[in-house]
This record gives structure tokens, sequence and C-alpha cells, in this order.
């Protein structure tokens, strides 16, 4: 059993966030800055596209809402907002479309009209769901029947046929606070139908990178598998991850509230490892629509009660001297509603750890993160990539792009609008790459 779920853990988390650290001379940077030059991207797209930026925020404390979905109505384009609750939207012109509708796990739903919406500045404020105590009374007796029941429900809730999806990538570095590494890509996806046994492709259509070697200490981290193994972060198509029945016997449920999302109300079950199981599992909240039992959203993070034990799960290889210790793993997916179905819409991963050199009397602080959003979607011209066109997993996204270019170099294709400090990090680490 321990070894069963060793092989089911680390396809999770060593293909989402397997950081291969490596040491760099300064001749073999060289030599890879030059190389990389050359890779420079300068692609013009002449799209015609409207652009919407703004703020989501909590309508009466003002706080921002972080990871709310931005999606226009009628047709399957949408975005995220970011740490800071901002987006940026693009609409294509002429394209048949009145309204956007936003939407966060405990907030009514907000539709607001396009032609309301200025270029820039745009403050859009959610109100928080409240419960009405008389549907209290719906809470189901067995929540780990209630999850047992989310699996079998998967042909019902969840699309069935292949869909081709668009989506935006970022994974970033950071030393103590400051950024050392960013890549991001516009990537195509072929997602499978969720009860189809072919796994899920990825295509990078188009992405650019920066990092700063000179600051990693000599250990330059590495995220193998890039956007491919983001994927594996939806648990439904993925269930060995977190929801297979052997990883349903090795948790206690238990029901923590239920709240509102999507106007629908929501089961919020809580879950945590049992104690005689000795290998780092999960602890987090799911969140399960309660008419349809279909699990809109997942947040979880990794138990690190055995720091060394999880250290496997994480690192590939290490340079002799020093101890990488992870402090927190943690992660969250989401999928909405479209037509009575739902699909993959955002996943992300974020993990902390530090690295303890000998000889060093002040240890490192490193944090690694990556983020996919779907922005767009198409259930027709459904085609599986060629083997040489997909991402793989064991692919290292920075070593496959090129470094940053002009401006607009996203075109008409949505983003996750970037944190100031991320577009700080991005202006400093363009400059020294001249």
């Amino acid at each position: 059993m321990r070894t069963n779920f060793i092989s089911k853990i680390t396809i999770l988390l060593s293909a989402f966030l397997l950081l291969s650290s490596i040491s760099v001379s300064a001749g073999e940077w060289k030599k890879k800055k030059k190389k990389e030059k050359n890779k420079v991207q300068h692609v013009i797209d002449t799209l015609k596209y409207n652009v919407y930026k703004g703020k989501i925020q909590d309508k009466e404390s003002k706080d921002p809402l972080i990871f709310a979905t931005v999606a226009v109505k009628g047709v399957n384009v949408a975005t995220v907002s970011n740490n800071e609750g901002e987006f940026i939207l693009k609409i294509a012109k002429g394209l048949p479309v009145s309204k956007i509708e936003i939407s966060h796990v405990g907030y009514k739903n907000l539709e607001v009209d396009i032609k309301s919406l200025k270029p820039k500045k745009n403050i859009l404020q959610l109100q928080m769901a409240v419960v009405p105590l008389d549907e209290i009374n719906i809470y189901p007796l067995d929540p780990e029947q209630l999850v047992r029941r989310i699996l079998k429900k998967v042909g019902e809730n969840y699309s069935t046929t292949p869909n081709m999806m668009q989506g935006f990538y970022r994974e970033t570095v950071r030393k103590n606070r400051t950024y050392v590494a960013i890549s991001e890509a516009v990537v195509n996806i072929h997602k499978s139908g969720y009860r189809q046994a072919k796994s899920d492709q990825v295509q990078v259509y188009k992405g650019r990178k920066s990092q700063d070697v000179k600051k990693m200490d000599t250990l330059l981290f590495k995220l193998q598998g890039g956007p491919a193994t983001a994927l594996l972060l939806d648990v439904i198509k993925n269930p060995y991850n977190l929801l297979s029945e052997d990883f349903s016997r090795s948790y206690k449920f238990s029901l923590k509230s239920i709240t509102q999302i999507n106007e629908k109300l929501h089961y919020v079950i809580e879950f945590i490892q049992k104690e005689d199981i000795d290998i780092p599992l999960y602890y987090g909240l799911l969140y399960v629509e309660s008419e349809n039992l279909a699990l809109t959203s997942a947040k979880f993070s990794l138990n690190l009660d055995n720091p060394e034990e999880a250290s496997r799960l994480f690192i590939r290889r290490k340079p002799t001297g020093v101890k990488v210790t992870p402090t927190s793993a943690d992660y969250i997916v989401n999928y909405h509603e479209t037509g009575g179905k739902w699909y993959f819409n955002y996943a992300r991963g974020e993990i902390n750890f530090k690295c303890n050199w000998k000889r060093k009397l002040f240890n490192t602080n490193y944090k690694a993160m990556t983020e996919i959003a779907i922005t767009d979607r198409d259930e027709t011209n459904v085609v599986r990539f060629n083997r040489n066109e997909k991402f793989k997993r064991n692919q290292v996204m920075v070593d496959e792009i090129g470094n940053f270019a002009d401006k607009n170099f996203w075109g008409a294709h949505n983003t996750i609008e970037p944190d100031q400090s991320i577009e700080a990090a991005i202006r400093k680490l363009k400059r020294k790459a001249r």
C-alpha cells in the first residue's frame, strides 16, 4: 500500500513541481545567454480586439478578490484575477456579445454590460452570498459517501467528449523577495473527455522567458513539465492524485460549512490525512455543488510533518553541501459550468522551500509558482497533437522558449494580469538581458 501511495502522489508533485537544481558556471551562463538572444520572438498579432483592465473587490471591505473568474457571456472567453484582484480581458471586435460575468467562491455573480466598461481602472465589486438559515438542513449525513458520489457522477457532470482549449500559463521562481526566473506561454490544449482513458495534451503556441542566474547562488531551479503537468491538477480527470478509492480510504472527511458559488449552494468538505498513513498526503477543502454533486473547486496542501520525506518528492538532484527543505506546498483547481457541464478552468501550485548551505550563516528561501487559466474553448475541430508538437512532461519550459520580446507580444491572447512586482521584475530582467 505504501509503495502504491508513493507512486501516485509522486505523479502530481514531482511532475507538477519537480525542481532540478544544478550548478552553473559563468562560462556556461554566457554561452546560454548568447544562444537565447538568437531566439527572441518578434510576433505581431494583427487581430483587432478591445482590452479592458480592472480590479475585482469585496463590496463591503473593498479587499481584492483573487482568482475570480471573469467570463464573456455567450462565448468561451475568460480570464482570472491575479493576487491583487486585477484582471485584463481581451474581446475580439465584432464578437456578438454584450455582457461579462464575474464569479468567486462565496459571492454572488455579477453581470456587467461590456459597453459600460472603460479600457482601464474598472472597479467591479461582488457582494458576499448569504446562505438562508432554512437551507442548513440539506447537509448530508456521510461526507465520505458524498465524495464517492462525486466520482460516480463524473459522466453526468463533466464533458465526456474532447475539447480544444486555449490557456495562459505562467511559472516563476523567487529568491527571497526577488524574482529570478519568469516564464509565460499561450498554450493550446487537447482536453480529453472525462471518461476517456487518453491523457490531456498541451502545445506551447507562443512563449517568452527571462532569468537571472547570477542571483541563484549557483543554483538554477528548473520546473519540469511546465503546462503539461500543471494539467494534472485537474483532479477529476486525474483522480489518482487525490480522489481515487485508495486515497479516499486515507483521509478523514467532515462537513465544514455551506457556501455559494455561481449562485448555487455548495457543500464545503474538509479532509485531512489519517494518522496511520506514514507518507506525506494532503489536507484541504472540496467545494461540491449540492444539487448535482459536482466538484467545482478544490484547495489543498501537502502535509509537511515529515519534511525529509516530502523533500524527496520535489527534488530530482542538487549540489552537494546544500539541504533543501520544503516549508509549504499549496494547490488550487477550479471548474467552470457551461450548458450544464463543468470544465477545467484554472489551476495553481506554489511551493516554498529553504536551502541551507554548509559554511553559510543564513538560509536562502525560494518560492516556485505555476498557474494556468483557460481563456477559450472550442468543441469543434478537435484534433490531437502529433508527437513532435506536444509539450512533454520531461521538458523544461525555460529551455524551450526565447527571452522577453516587445510589449505587445501577446496580441489578442488573454493572459493573467501580472502583479506589480512581476511587471517590475520583467522590466528589470529585460534590461539585464540586453
